[in-house]
């Protein structure tokens, strides 16, 4: 917002009328403006003994002069009165439907004199701008709170900034602006006293507009006519306009969007974008540590935001971009994403496990009804094999929704391929069936962190036992089977990725705390499945949420139903055979 501008004439026209009309006419395309001037009398303002007493015998004006002088200025300004006496007063009160608002010096804001006549008039329609140089801060609330009770002004504005001759420009007043502001909430006058010679005349006032200055004062002088008095910080027309073009300009920054569109212009020229480090293929999603770099390029192309934007909202390269070329908004498409439940009825441990009840439903529903209520995911897929042996689980994939898949016996990723080319899945939440409360609230923060990444595999540092999953990039395992044509230890395909980090964009997730815990809720034993149907029970009595933050809770408060299968352990991770022949089968040769 523009600050309001007071012209300040203060005794410019040494008592001659001709001059100060002369000035007013100088200043007339100031439209809107305040002009203020100085009515005052020599013998009510000062003893004949004063050094300046005949200096105000020479600066008076007769009531009928004042008259003429205040009609004349308020065709095209708003007048402002500053009383130093009660002869100013006097002159208030008979051109009152004319003035704007009255100013009160330092000095004046005790005259018992002119305060006691004021309060005569009723000023409840007009501005009062009360000058406080020299006064504490305390002293200020004084007055401000004397003021308000016996005036009863409109408003009250306060001014800061004095006349010395001369006005050092440490002595400006500058400092106050915002401490009054903040002090008093009150709109604030800047009194520009700089030598009007000078460049700070211009720029002083500038600066404390930009510093929050509601009103700036300015002190002006005629262009062509002696000026007898207060010409030390006053200003011609011709630098008035100046002044005046220069702080609109400034003051017009405050008001500029946050980026305009030069700004825009600038970024989108001269802006590194990225660009392919190497070949990357569909159906990979982007890491902006290891995939990208960074140059200045003809072509034009994705910045970094809209990339991360894209993936963020779970899109995946639909098409290869080779090395050094930017990206486009049409090389993506939106993930096809799906939940694979790999299962067999194979387990000697537990003979077909996953067709054991857990309450009143299979141990593998169970799983499938945790999955389906995962978020951001395409289809839902129970993988078996294409053997008599598993047929049967086809009559257990709880929902119509579910697909039933059948595919290689031995080799999961083989099975796993196999659907995803026919859905054209891009990426695999990754869930073994004997994971009957796997988590959707993991499994978000786990597809979010993938996507976010630009991972290729994703999993969770730590995790309860059957809580987490794996994130799979298809791409990524169409490369472990380039590699291994028959992998024969995919039924452990986790390996695969962490054999090979030269290889894959591995992404590991520390969980938030509430989603983490040392239980074991896998199916593989008795125990696991007794464990189990306490929990059922337990859901089924209190119909809790099927979260796992409730599951959590429920065994945090009963650690007798935590350790029934708490001696349990996974052999993958404890046996050091399996795990130095899985090390070694598992790596790609050659790196």
């Amino acid at each position: 917002m523009h600050p309001y501008q007071i012209l300040e004439i203060a005794n410019t026209h040494g008592g001659n009328l001709d001059y100060l009309i002369s000035l007013i006419n100088e200043f007339n395309e100031f439209k809107g403006y305040g002009i203020k001037f100085q009515p005052l009398h020599p013998d009510k303002i000062a003893t004949k003994d004063f050094p300046w007493y005949n200096v105000y015998e020479e600066l008076l004006f007769s009531e009928d002069e004042w008259k003429t002088i205040i009609a004349k200025a308020q065709e095209t300004k708003e007048i402002w009165l500053d009383l130093f006496d009660t002869y100013g007063v006097e002159i208030f009160a008979q051109n009152k439907p004319l003035v704007k608002g009255l100013k009160l010096q330092p000095s004046i804001l005790y005259n018992e004199a002119v305060l006691t006549a004021l309060e005569q008039e009723n000023i409840s329609g007009h501005l009062l701008i009360i000058n406080v140089s020299g006064l504490e801060i305390h002293e200020i609330h004084e007055r401000l709170k004397s003021l308000e009770e016996r005036l009863n002004p409109l408003e009250i504005w306060i001014e800061v900034g004095f006349q010395s001759y001369p006005t050092e420009l440490q002595d400006c007043g500058y400092v106050k602006i915002d401490l009054v502001k903040k002090e008093f909430n009150k709109k604030v006058v800047f009194a520009d006293h700089a030598d009007g010679k000078g460049e700070d005349t211009v720029w002083l006032p500038i600066f404390a507009a930009m510093n929050g200055a509601d009103i700036i004062e300015k002190h002006i002088l005629h262009s062509t006519l002696e000026t007898k008095y207060d010409h030390f910080s006053s200003i011609d027309v011709n630098k008035y306009r100046t002044f005046i073009e220069r702080l609109n300009n400034y003051i017009a920054l405050k008001s500029m969007p946050f980026i305009n569109q030069r700004e825009r212009t600038y970024l989108a020229t001269g802006i590194q974008i990225p660009v392919s480090k190497h070949d990357v293929k569909a159906g990979s999603l982007l890491s902006l540590k290891t995939d990208l770099e960074f140059k200045r390029s003809g072509l034009s192309g994705l910045n970094t935001l809209q990339i991360k934007e894209l993936q963020n909202n779970m899109h995946i390269l639909a098409k290869d971009v080779p090395a050094g070329k930017t990206f486009k908004r049409e090389d993506f498409k939106k993930a096809t994403i799906a939940t694979i439940i790999a299962c067999r009825l194979k387990s000697t441990r537990l003979e077909k496990k996953a067709l054991l009840k857990i309450g009143d439903l299979t141990s593998v529903e169970h799983c499938i009804q945790s999955c389906l209520n995962f978020d951001n995911t395409n289809y839902t897929v129970l993988a078996t094999s294409d053997l008599d042996s598993d047929a049967e689980l086809e009559h257990y994939t709880y929902d119509p929704s579910v697909i039933f898949h059948k595919g290689d016996p031995e080799d999961v990723i083989r099975r796993y391929l196999g659907i995803t080319s026919k859905l054209k899945i891009d990426v695999i939440v990754r869930i073994t069936a004997d994971m009957p409360f796997v988590s959707n609230e993991i499994v978000s923060v786990l597809l979010k962190s993938h996507f976010e990444t630009g991972a290729d595999y994703t999993t969770s540092v730590a995790a309860a036992v059957g809580t987490s999953t794996e994130i799979i990039n298809v791409s990524a395992l169409n490369t472990i089977k380039d590699h291994f044509p028959n992998a024969q230890y995919s039924e452990y395909m986790t390996w695969y990725f962490l054999s090979n980090p030269e290889y894959f964009k591995l992404n590991y997730v520390n969980l938030p705390d509430e989603l983490v815990r040392n239980y074991r809720l896998t199916l593989d034993y008795q125990e696991d499945l007794d464990m189990f149907n306490h929990i059922q029970a337990h859901r089924d009595e209190t119909n809790a949420q099927p979260t796992i933050t409730d599951l959590f809770k429920y065994l945090d408060a009963n650690p007798q139903i935590a350790n029934i299968n708490s001696h349990l352990t996974l052999k993958y991770k404890t046996d050091p055979v399996l795990i130095d022949t899985l090390n070694k089968a598992t790596k790609i040769k050659g790196v």
